[in-house]
Order: structure tokens, then C-alpha cells, then sequence
């Protein structure tokens, strides 16, 4: 008798380290953001009175490592295995998110049907228009929203009201054209001063996190969201949503509220990506 309590005990220890030691390791990678309403006022989706979920989301813009050790090559111009992944479209996102998924054994988050093209895709210069859905009962990885994204950048409930994700000063927190390169420039946005200041990504993490602890939210490369791209002007489906600026771009680029448009069959020195999952 005495043995089998013993034993059960040992059991529950075990079960319990393992439980940790998963939570453990989704929390060295994702932070966990708790749901709620925007706090920021810095913020294009403020004026929606949105409603946030709880979610996960990745302390760091995905590694040219760990996509390696997902995908097996590495696109990125400028290599390094702790520089953020460049140079990878909307689709190499969302597969990437369900080949990361499937190594993990957890259920793939999209649907990827490369067979069909999306008919709601009106983009002319998008050769590839896969139809890509949502699996809503899924437990695996995603790209966020543009709210979640906002609202993580912002700082969710710990916000201060940043412009840029964590700071007012942009030298604080990102990494864009006047200071990603061999010295800081100054003047108006040059593109010959950009590429002879040897201006690239830089090691994620290096620059100060935001109220949540993640970084690089603002600068660095600019990073996918699953929506369609729509404003006063355009509400047809022809981009997917870009948010956080990267070292290429001016200063506005990293605002929180700043709102980009990409062609999601596009890639770029400057173009990368986070992944989120649910609570």
C-alpha cells in the first residue's frame, strides 16, 4: 500500500513538471497578453471600442534559426541566425505557421489550399492567390490580427501610451533608417545614404522592450497580420495588412498606428513576421 502511494505521488510529480516545463517553454518564447480593451490612444483601432481576447504572442520577430529549423532553408538576405527572417511572403508566413504547428503536434491553424485561387484576392500582381481559411477550433500558431497586433504593440493593459511600441523616443525601441546602419544619419530619408551606411536588420532584442516585455515592435522589418488591407478608400482585397516599419523606412513607419499595405505575394529586405496563439 505504502508503495503504490509512493508511486502515485512520483506519478503526479512527474505529470506536473511536464505541464511546467510546457508552460515554461511557451512563455520563453511567447508572451502572454491579457485580454481587454485598448488603453492606448495611439492606436488605429481605438475608435472600433474592441474587445481583445487574451492571446500569446512572440517576445521576438521570427529568427532566420528558427525558421531553419522549420522550413530547412533560410530566404533572408542578410544572414545571421539571430537576425529576424527577411525576405518572406504573406503565404511563407502562414506555412510557416502550420509546418511550425505540426512539428509541435498541435492542430494547424489554416486551411492552405494551394489548388484554388482565392476569388476574393483582386490583386493583379499576386501570381500565387492561394485560399488560405481558418481552423477557429485550432490550438496552433497564426499570424495576429491588426488589433491584436496594436494592442500587444501598445502594451495592452500595462500601456502607457506610447507612440512607438514601448517608447516616445524611436532610438529607444527600433530599428529603422537613421539608426540601423555603421553610424546615425541625420537629414531627410536618402537611399544612396542608406546603402552607403551599410543599413541592415539587426540582432532581435537588442533594442528596449515595450510595458510587455516584447521587442522589436516598432523597426527592425515590418511584420504580417492576417487581415486584407481596407480604408476610406479602398475596401477591396488586393493587400494584406504590414504593421511596425522596418530598417528601410522613415521614422512614422514605426509608429503604433501607422497602417501598411503589402502585396502578399511580396517579400523584402525589410519584410518579416511574429506568430501568436491563443490563450
Amino acid at each position: 500500500m505504502r508503495k503504490l502511494v509512493w508511486l502515485t505521488l512520483i506519478a503526479m510529480v512527474v505529470s506536473l513538471s511536464a505541464c511546467s516545463a510546457s508552460n515554461s517553454e511557451l512563455n520563453n518564447d511567447m508572451v502572454f497578453v491579457e485580454g481587454g480593451a485598448f488603453k492606448s490612444s495611439k492606436s488605429s483601432q481605438i475608435e472600433r471600442n474592441e474587445m481583445m481576447d487574451s492571446f500569446y504572442i512572440g517576445k521576438y520577430e521570427v529568427t532566420q534559426r528558427e525558421w531553419m529549423e522549420v522550413m530547412g532553408e533560410n530566404p533572408s538576405g542578410f544572414k545571421g541566425d539571430d537576425l529576424p527572417v527577411e525576405m518572406v511572403s504573406w503565404y511563407d508566413a502562414v506555412e510557416y505557421c502550420n509546418q511550425k504547428s505540426i512539428k509541435e503536434n498541435l492542430k494547424p491553424y489554416y486551411n492552405i489550399d494551394k489548388d484554388t485561387q482565392d476569388k476574393n484576392n483582386h490583386n493583379e500582381n499576386d501570381n500565387i492567390k492561394w485560399t488560405v481559411t481558418m481552423n477557429e477550433d485550432a490550438n496552433g500558431y497564426r499570424l495576429p490580427t491588426e488589433a491584436e497586433w496594436e494592442y500587444a504593440a501598445s502594451g495592452g493593459q500595462k500601456s502607457l501610451d506610447y507612440t512607438y511600441s514601448g517608447s516616445n523616443n524611436p532610438d529607444e525601441v527600433a530599428w529603422y533608417w537613421k539608426n540601423a546602419g555603421d553610424t546615425v544619419l541625420t537629414g531627410d530619408w536618402s537611399w544612396p545614404a542608406i546603402e552607403s551606411n551599410r543599413n541592415q536588420t539587426q540582432k532581435v532584442g537588442t533594442q528596449k522592450p515595450n510595458e510587455l516585455g516584447i521587442y522589436d515592435m516598432s523597426g527592425n522589418v515590418r511584420e504580417w497580420c492576417w487581415d486584407w488591407y481596407s480604408d476610406s478608400e479602398s475596401a477591396d482585397h488586393s493587400w494584406r495588412v504590414v504593421k511596425g516599419g522596418g530598417w528601410i523606412g522613415g521614422v512614422n513607419n514605426n509608429e503604433i498606428l501607422f497602417r501598411g499595405k503589402f502585396d502578399a505575394n511580396g517579400y523584402g529586405p525589410d519584410q518579416g513576421f511574429r506568430i501568436v496563439r491563443g490563450e
